[in-house]
């Protein structure tokens, strides 16, 4: 898979690329790599000396596993579109990446989905046993919050309690929690699109949106930009679970990581199985080019390099192979 994005110009537009492309010349590659990194610093000296040992341990094994860190990078992407300094985002990114890891380290314990490999290596519960597991996924979750409201010393605080809302709203009943439940509910039953619709809205989209609002959020952004990425949230989160639907079935374990073909195996109703391969992917294409468009008046004239990366992240969601 190619990362890297090119675009052309329109001549007649001035040089101005087409709304929702790129900026020709934008480097999306060398984009994902830094703010990986950095990112991966940051999640690194997150986690003090906590005691005993062992929950530190199990907290770090979890975090800090590796993977594409698209969470964070959604979240600082969306403030420096907005206009804010991504520095100020990176506590709120990584409090992100905490809610996400916990929500991993739970749906493989054995009540869940009970799954053996994430990131290419045992799952949490395999290395530090079920109840360190979980102790491990609570301590990462309260820590999200403690990172957005005490070490994030120079966002006002009125933009912070957005930001705690909105984390609240997405790792609660109203968000991965409560679309797991349906997940769960719906094993081994005949689901129509609607219903899979919301469990992957709410599973897998609540926190996508919490990404880019927050982010957004911190920077000050406006409510017309904020509406808009909503809606992007919504058409890359729904896209971003059908490429994985697609991948569970396409792709090998070595390749994702974790174990392929497990929706196969727990019967779950996945894109696939309700529209088959071809319109799965069709589906997950059009998603992404409504999500882009949605961002076309922050994507034009001198401004549209600040949506670049909001705008290469779609494209990346669909062009993915893990």
């Amino acid at each position: 898979m190619t990362a890297a994005v090119t675009t052309s110009t329109d001549s007649a537009s001035g040089g101005v690329p087409p709304t929702g492309v790129p900026p020709a010349g934008f480097d999306f590659s060398a984009y994902l790599e830094a703010a990986r990194l950095k990112v991966e610093l940051a999640l690194d000296g997150s986690l003090g000396p906590e005691r005993p040992e062992s929950l530190r341990e199990a907290m770090r094994y979890s975090l800090l596993a590796g993977g594409k860190r698209l969470r964070p990078i959604l979240c600082l992407a969306a403030c420096e579109m907005a206009g804010g300094d991504s520095a100020l985002a990176m506590p709120t990114a990584v409090a992100l990446e905490m809610i996400h890891t916990m929500s991993l380290i739970h749906d493989d314990l054995p009540a869940m989905d009970n799954d053996d490999l994430r990131r290419g290596r045992p799952t949490n519960h395999k290395v530090y046993g079920e109840a360190n597991a979980i102790l491990a996924g609570d301590a990462l979750l309260t820590r999200a919050f403690e990172m957005v409201a005490l070490r994030s010393p120079d966002v006002p605080a009125e933009r912070l309690l957005k930001v705690v809302g909105e984390l609240s709203l997405a790792s609660g009943a109203p968000g991965l929690v409560g679309g797991q439940v349906v997940d769960l509910e719906c094993e081994g039953k005949d689901v129509d699109l609607d219903t899979l619709e919301y469990i992957h809205l709410h599973k897998t989209g609540a926190l996508l949106r919490a990404c880019v609002l927050t982010g957004a959020q911190i920077a000050g952004a406006s409510e017309s930009l904020l509406e808009a990425l909503r809606t992007y949230a919504r058409g890359i989160g729904l896209a971003f679970q059908i490429i994985d639907d697609i991948l569970d079935v396409t792709a090998s374990s070595e390749v994702l990581g974790k174990t392929a073909g497990k929706d196969l195996t727990a019967d779950k109703t996945t894109y696939p199985k309700l529209l088959g391969l071809e319109e799965s992917r069709q589906r997950a294409e059009a998603l992404v080019a409504e999500a882009k468009a949605v961002l076309a008046p922050w994507s034009a004239g001198d401004a549209g390099g600040k949506a670049a990366p909001l705008l290469a992240l779609a494209d990346y969601i669909t062009s993915r192979d893990r």
